[in-house]
């Protein structure tokens, strides 16, 4: 039943998402309420949201390659108000290769988190559960703070609670060019650090483990590297199309082998992998 109300609710937004685009697409760029809020000078605060959807070439979490030779669509909705972000989030396996279940969704997750500035300081926090299918649930918090300043610095700490005791330490870089009118290129750059606290849960991967499968040591190195570019190009007032294209790479010997050892052919520790996305705000 749960897996069930999830996949419905899921369903749910691509619904509201395509209905959202054709609306989008003949809105007039301002109405009676935007003259108003003009005329008076006072511009009430409203609860944003945003709804999108992506097709991707793969699906590669934290180096982890988690679908292979399929396209994934991964539906998004995001609800914000005064600091505070409601997010859930789907991957949907148009073919998937695991042997222990028939069903092509594999994961919904749901992210709350609230954010505040100081200055250039920007903090933000909050708590995510991932809904994983065939495996166990996972839980995690996260602290970040960045800076808002030339490539955006921001540093994130993860602490996953549940089934998988690990941290997960990111450092991170951004910059956004403007292109041509509204159209912009985001170029990014992250690096991350894993310590796990459960060799059982997510072991160091060594040649001896790799042999007869057993793995006695906790992971604690340097993990993966992520390199991404994505255009932003707005269709109407409402409605951008970002195509994109991301690569990810272990940052160590420690990362290529657990990356070898959680690939689908145990060979691959790089992916290059992208696709496009709509995504509707208001």
């Amino acid at each position: 039943m749960w897996k069930f109300e999830w996949k419905k609710m899921m369903a749910g937004v691509f619904g509201l998402f395509f209905l959202m685009c054709a609306l989008a697409a003949g809105a007039e760029e301002g109405g009676p309420a935007a003259t108003q809020a003009g005329q008076s000078g006072q511009v009430e605060e409203r609860p944003t949201v945003n709804l999108s959807v992506a097709l991707m070439s793969q699906y590669i979490w934290r180096g982890q390659e988690l679908s292979h030779d399929s396209m994934v669509i991964e539906p998004s909705m995001t609800i914000g108000y005064k600091g505070f972000t409601y997010n859930m989030w789907g991957n949907m396996d148009t073919d998937r290769h695991a042997d222990s279940s028939k069903t092509k969704w594999t994961e919904t997750d749901t992210t709350i988190s609230y954010g505040a500035s100081a200055g250039p300081v920007k903090l933000n926090g909050g708590y995510i559960y991932y809904a994983l299918d065939s495996v166990d649930d996972s839980q995690e918090v996260f602290l970040s703070a960045g800076l808002d300043t030339f490539l955006s610095p921001t540093i994130t700490v993860y602490r996953e609670f549940a089934h998988y005791p690990s941290w997960y330490i990111t450092a991170a870089i951004s910059h956004s060019i403007p292109v041509y009118r509204e159209i912009t290129l985001n170029l990014g750059a992250q690096a991350s650090y894993l310590i796990s606290e459960d060799a059982g849960a997510y072991p160091k991967v060594d040649s001896r483990c790799r042999r007869n499968g057993i793995c006695t040591d906790k992971y604690n190195n340097f993990h993966d590297g992520l390199v991404s570019a994505a255009l932003d190009i707005p269709l109407a007032k409402y409605l951008t199309v970002t195509p994109s294209i991301n690569w990810s790479f272990p940052l160590s010997g420690d990362a290529s082998n657990d990356m070898k050892w959680r690939s689908h052919n145990q060979k691959d520790d790089s992916f290059v992998y992208g696709g496009v996305s709509a995504s509707l705000s208001f």
